[in-house]
């Protein structure tokens, strides 16, 4: 089992490696049809050509391209009525002569819309019918009967991954854009909650004078319930912090420090992010500094914050 296994694997890798020397001027132009596109991207296939023209339809939709599948034996019942003036199909088929797709391919013609085939059989009726051609042959299946397609709807899938991401960078698709299609799940939300979202504001930052001593200091951090108080002048603006961590240092090195002025025990120079980031860039750099409280300003010259957020902001938010 474990050798059938291995060979699948290595029979499905070379299937897929073996479409680098085919991205050349065709996929080129295949992916500038699809960027003129007025309509949509319509996906057509069959049988598990069509399941995977699903999976390639959504994986544009997500990207920034419009994109929708057309069942080719429901097309020739009616739902070639999805298709309309400034549509650009691409149609999938390993063998190039599935019959459903034959018989959709003259309503096609038809209609004036550019087709993109996308074949096993550069000599089949599905190739010569296209305005271009994106060979997806294989050397063998990774079946060992040679009939159930493995190593073919491999590389079919990764070539329709290839001209997603293609034209998702060629629209200068952003991760800002991304959030938009996806606002469901910790996806959703590490992509579109920003950290004025979830920071704490007003009354609820922690903020003490620099000459105040730190045992009055504790009860504005226990009582903000967050493990760290911002220390402020006179004008608002962040001098330094101080947390319980540095509580129990100021302890283990001897100090009287309940009676020192918290200026003198804070630290200086506290990390920092603006408003307006995603929390997910909160989430990266508390990681980074091994922090779990980050004083939030309203721009990168501020001095005032604005909020505070803390790391279970994050993780009762799911951004994590």
């Amino acid at each position: 089992m474990i050798e059938t296994a291995k060979h699948v694997l290595r029979v499905e890798a070379e299937a897929v490696l073996a479409l680098l020397d085919r991205i050349d001027s065709r996929f080129v132009t295949a992916v500038e049809m699809m960027l003129a596109c007025k309509g949509r991207v319509v996906i057509t296939g069959m049988g598990k050509s069509g399941l995977i023209c699903q999976k390639v339809a959504a994986t544009m939709a997500s990207t920034g391209t419009p994109a929708l599948f057309l069942h080719p034996a429901e097309g020739i019942h009616g739902d070639l009525g999805m298709l309309m003036k400034g549509d650009v199909v691409m149609a999938v088929s390993n063998s190039g002569e599935t019959e459903e797709i034959t018989r959709i391919l003259p309503v096609i013609k038809r209609m004036g819309l550019p087709l993109i085939a996308m074949t096993g059989n550069p000599a089949s009726t599905l190739a010569r019918a296209g305005d271009v051609l994106l060979d997806i042959s294989i050397k063998e299946e990774a079946c060992p009967l040679g009939l159930a397609p493995t190593a073919s709807t491999t590389a079919t899938v990764a070539m329709g991954d290839a001209l997603a991401v293609a034209l998702l960078e060629r629209r200068g698709f952003k991760e800002e854009d991304f959030a938009l299609f996806h606002p469901g799940g910790t996806l959703g939300k590490r992509l579109l909650l920003r950290v004025e979202d979830l920071m704490h504001i007003g009354e609820a930052i922690p903020r003490v004078f620099p000459e105040m001593p730190l045992k009055e200091a504790l009860f504005e951090i226990t009582s903000k319930k967050l493990g760290i108080t911002g220390v402020c002048d006179d004008r608002g603006e962040l001098l330094g912090v101080f947390t319980d961590g540095d509580l129990r240092r100021s302890i283990e090195k001897g100090l009287d420090a309940l009676n020192r002025p918290i200026c003198e025990l804070m630290a200086v120079n506290p990390k920092r992010i603006l408003r307006s980031n995603l929390a997910a860039k909160a989430m990266q750099k508390m990681e980074q500094h091994s922090i779990t409280s980050l004083f939030v300003f309203e721009t990168e010259e501020s001095r005032v914050p604005v909020g505070i957020i803390h790391l279970h902001d994050l993780l009762k938010a799911g951004v994590v």
